[in-house]
């Protein structure tokens, strides 16, 4: 089976082949590829100073100095998007067993109106205890999503209401243990996500990769 693609066969391709009966010579590979787009050098590091859900401690990214980030937007009353992420970011957690204590998930809220501190800790609690909720300002939440390139937008409403839309980028970004941006995963609110691909991502980066 030839490939015309002129890159390295990932894990992933070489057990696909391998199922098909197909023989792969791999030459000139000297990394393999990732499940996520890597986006090492092109987003900036680590960056934040926002209020933990779990504690309603301040928290910067020092606390999370070497743990491998994964980081998202979202909101507590997002119908599908922000359970089915956590969802499957917790299915990487049960996949890695004990090195799930070198992870963590940072779910930051755009909706700090509705999300209040008891709110999102209950919320991320629900999916796994290796996300934290993370809530801020105005300010600091827009500092935060400039530096990511991350959009939202939280329609007008009353003080006290509860019924108005709430759109996101839905991104999870990935830093590695030194704090800088390694892996974008576009894609990871479907039940087609590869769990057990990005799970292999993580085991990389905790490994130092």
């Amino acid at each position: 089976m030839a490939r015309s693609e002129g890159r390295c066969l990932s894990r992933r391709d070489v057990l696909n082949l391998a199922a098909m009966g197909s023989v792969a010579v791999l030459t000139g590979c000297g990394t393999e590829m990732w499940y996520g787009k890597d986006v090492t050098g092109i987003l900036p590091d680590l960056d934040f100073d926002l209020t933990r859900a779990q504690d309603g401690q301040a928290v910067t990214e020092e606390d999370y100095e070497g743990q491998v980030v994964a980081l998202f937007f979202g909101f507590t009353f997002c119908p599908d998007i922000c359970p089915m992420t956590l969802s499957n970011l917790s299915g990487i957690v049960d996949r890695l067993g004990e090195d799930a204590d070198d992870l963590s998930i940072l779910f930051v809220t755009v909706d700090p109106d509705r999300d209040t501190l008891p709110v999102l800790a209950d919320y991320t609690a629900a999916f796994t205890p290796r996300a934290a909720g993370l809530r801020g300002t105005p300010d600091q939440l827009a500092r935060l999503a400039r530096r990511l390139k991350v959009t939202y937008k939280v329609e007008p409403h009353p003080e006290g209401g509860v019924d108005y839309a709430v759109s996101h980028g839905k991104s999870v970004y990935v830093f590695d243990r030194s704090g800088a941006a390694r892996l974008l995963w576009p894609e990871f609110d479907t039940l087609q996500a590869d769990v057990a691909a990005a799970t292999e991502d993580i085991q990389r980066l905790i490994a130092g990769e």
